[in-house]
């Protein structure tokens, strides 16, 4: 409905976010033919992954990602949407390179000769970079060229394109807006890089209107998140 409103002929791709939801969920939706799954703790993820190895799927890494992770989501990822620095962007390399030497460690996804996909996460808070106390959520939109720049290096990654979450308290299609400026700035000299993903169940109406191509969408699907309690 919402890509009906926009007047988008192609709808975006669903990632369904199973955030504290068990792998037997994910295996419920396969069967409804959902592929694509997102998460945002390692922890979390890497066992899921396991559980769900016999299936054909592909596990999204979305949220922030610490350098001493990559080793691990490497080996899961199918694509991380969470790039916002250049230490990053060496510590993925690092790390998928590794992956694709090391035969003895088990690939059920198929990954280890293949690159790793990935997107820059940009700040979109207008505040972002004024506070160091802050606690980091994306690159500032001037540090995208770099980091793509950074990443078009590599020779494990390829740059997918952009990331963003609206900030608390704004106007989500203001924010979406910027985001799609700053991704057709990136694709001005990365043309490959065209995904653009932005939008989950509380705003995704205005990242559809914005030009969104993947969606990160989690209760809307599965429901409210399960008590950790």
């Amino acid at each position: 409905m919402a890509a009906a409103s926009a007047d988008r002929a192609v709808a975006p791709e669903l990632i369904v976010v199973t955030k504290y939801f068990p792998a037997s969920d994910v295996e419920l939706l396969t069967e409804l033919g959902v592929t694509e799954f997102g998460e945002n703790r390692d922890q979390e993820a890497g066992p899921k992954a396991v559980e769900t190895s016999d299936l054909e799927l592909n596990w999204h890494f979305i949220g922030q990602l610490q350098t001493n992770k990559a080793r691990t989501v490497v080996r899961y990822a199918s694509a991380v949407h969470s790039v916002d620095r250049v230490s990053l962007v060496k510590a993925l390399e690092k790390a998928k390179a590794r992956f694709a030497r090391e035969s003895e460690i088990p690939d059920p996804y198929q990954l280890r000769e293949k690159k790793l996909p990935v997107l820059i996460q940009v700040d979109l808070d207008p505040a972002a970079g004024t506070d160091p106390a802050k606690p980091r959520g994306g690159a500032l939109p001037a540090e995208i060229e770099e980091i793509a720049a950074a990443i078009a290096a590599t020779e494990w990654l390829t740059l997918q394109g952009v990331m963003a979450v609206a900030p608390m308290d704004a106007d989500p299609a203001e924010a979406f807006g910027r985001l799609a400026k700053h991704h057709e700035s990136l694709l001005a000299s990365y043309p490959e890089a065209t995904w653009c993903s932005a939008g989950m169940s509380h705003d995704l109406e205005a990242a559809v209107a914005a030009g969104a191509t993947h969606l990160r969408i989690g209760s809307d699907v599965l429901g409210a998140r399960p008590s950790l309690g």
